[in-house]
């Protein structure tokens, strides 16, 4: 049997809002996995959505970034806010995503022994010799290339950022540009997690609808008018339609019109311009997310303090 902790506990219960006695019981029954925990509970009704652990902020900017047909977009950290506005951290930025695009590389490691763009030092030292002048801890953390016809967007002084690649025959269309700003907009604010069903990995899909099926399932047991098989197929068959909804991109209302999903929003640009337009994929990053930051404990440095 897995040793489970109270920090366990905690966290799943931060995770979805559970109490901490049913946060316990689900990782007695799920060993301890906390995975199988989330769906635990989710199937038992406690939990309504399995929220993503660790969204605590951390300072940086995300920037997305276009030139030509190749496009990037990076999350490059730091330890304040302060930081993250000046003039020096925004170079750094700009030197980091310049270079990404310069070079044919696949990950953080790999970038650090190429050559920043416009000098002479390997990544590694550009960045070594920054956190020294600057004063602050810095990391690139990660980052996405794509290339084809990419339509960048950055929120919020770059607290989000979202890469957005169209497959269309008039990448050079105003009005599909637009079109592009617009889903970028869209994953931005509404923050899809796939663009179809299509793109759902299988194993993903199964366990929605099985974690769909069994609190249907339970709900009816505690009815007390229990429906029949045939119409608590449907009901999952609806709740299915809204996960859907949520997370693929094309499935989403369109935020300027919700009369429409994003799907019908393209295919009414393609329609007037005389134009295919496809969402063939998109990247959105959040500064910070999944990272913990560490949290000041006053009293403890009071204590301490007097202690000392």
């Amino acid at each position: 049997m897995a040793n489970i902790t109270a920090k366990d506990v905690a966290e799943l219960r931060d995770m979805t809002g559970c109490g901490l006695m049913d946060c316990k019981r689900a990782l007695v029954e799920a060993d301890g996995n906390r995975d199988e925990a989330v769906k635990i509970l989710r199937e038992k009704g406690l939990a309504k959505a399995a929220k993503k652990a660790g969204r605590i902020a951390a300072e940086g900017t995300v920037k997305a970034k276009v030139c030509g047909n190749k496009g990037v977009i990076v999350e490059i950290n730091c330890e304040s806010d302060f930081c993250a506005k000046t003039d020096k951290f925004m170079e750094l930025v700009e030197v980091i995503a310049d270079t990404i695009l310069a070079n044919d590389v696949a990950d953080v490691e790999a970038l650090k022994e190429c050559t920043i763009a416009g000098g002479s030092a390997k990544v590694s030292e550009y960045m070594t010799e920054k956190i020294a002048t600057i004063g602050e801890n810095m990391n690139i953390r990660r980052f996405t290339k794509m290339e084809g016809i990419l339509v960048p967007y950055m929120h919020d002084g770059g607290r989000l950022g979202t890469l957005v690649k169209l497959d269309t025959d008039k990448g050079d269309n105003a009005a599909v540009l637009e079109c592009g700003k617009n889903v970028a907009l869209q994953v931005t604010a509404l923050n899809a997690q796939f663009v179809s069903k299509d793109s759902i990995p299988a194993d993903k899909l199964a366990e929605e609808q099985s974690v769909q099926s069994a609190l249907v399932k339970k709900e009816n047991e505690e009815s007390k008018k229990p429906k029949p098989e045939n119409v608590l197929d449907k009901i999952v068959e609806g709740r299915m339609r809204k996960y859907f909804e949520e997370v693929c991109l094309l499935d989403q209302k369109y935020f300027k019109d919700d009369s429409m999903s994003i799907a019908q929003y393209v295919d009414s640009v393609a329609k007037a311009e005389g134009a295919s337009i496809k969402i063939a994929d998109f990247v959105r990053f959040e500064r910070g997310e999944g990272i913990e930051k560490k949290a000041d404990d006053f009293a403890a440095e009071v204590e301490a303090m007097a202690k000392g």
